[in-house]
């Protein structure tokens, strides 16, 4: 019984000062360092974690329920890339002439994925806020529904005095990507603070 009670100490002085990230790792230091048997230190560690002393997995990250501070949460990483891209975008079209060789390369990898992209993803955030979609089926919706509302917007400045023309297109797919970027973050936090383990 002391020699577990040992152990366990011994166990825990080293999840503490080497903090390994998983239950593989701490098994391997304590066989590599303190010579414990594997199946000896595995019994101790879910001993351990039974017992409370030891977490291995830390628990989920608490969703804010305020949307001040889920705007500057891990959360909104989304919302800030796609308004980053976008504006930066935006600044580009309108500032990098069409003869600056190396620097207009930035403006078309941008305006490529403002036009390809964003507006579909911001579109797709807003109709599944808390879906886990991956990777894959979320690129080809987003570039989907981009070729779908691009043409869109296009189509109803056709039918204004501004016409089809360089700056009205570019603001009017950014005030459609912020859009919908704002109302996909809306949704989010209320389905995340609604239903927190989604």
């Amino acid at each position: 019984m002391s020699d577990d009670v040992e152990i366990s100490n011994k166990i825990l002085e080293l999840a503490k000062t080497k903090a390994p990230e998983t239950v593989q790792k701490l098994i391997d230091l304590a066989d590599q360092e303190l010579g414990i048997p594997r199946d000896i230190a595995l019994k101790q560690v879910i001993e351990l974690e039974n017992q409370g002393k030891l977490m291995m997995f830390t628990p989920p990250e608490s969703i804010p329920k305020n949307l001040d501070a889920y705007l500057f949460s891990a959360h909104a990483a989304w919302f800030w890339i796609i308004i980053t891209i976008s504006v930066a975008t935006t600044i580009s079209v309108f500032t990098i002439p069409e003869n600056a060789i190396p620097y207009v390369y930035i403006r078309y990898i941008l305006g490529s994925i403002f036009v390809l992209l964003l507006p579909g993803y911001s579109l797709i955030k807003t109709l599944f806020p808390t879906r886990e979609i991956d990777n894959i089926e979320r690129t080809a919706l987003s570039i989907g529904m981009s070729l779908a509302l691009v043409p869109l917007v296009g189509l109803l400045l056709n039918y204004t005095p501004w016409g089809i023309r360089l700056t009205p297109i570019t603001l009017s797919l950014l005030a459609l990507t912020i859009i919908l970027t704002i109302t996909g973050l809306l949704r989010e936090h209320n389905e995340k603070t609604r239903n927190p383990n989604e």
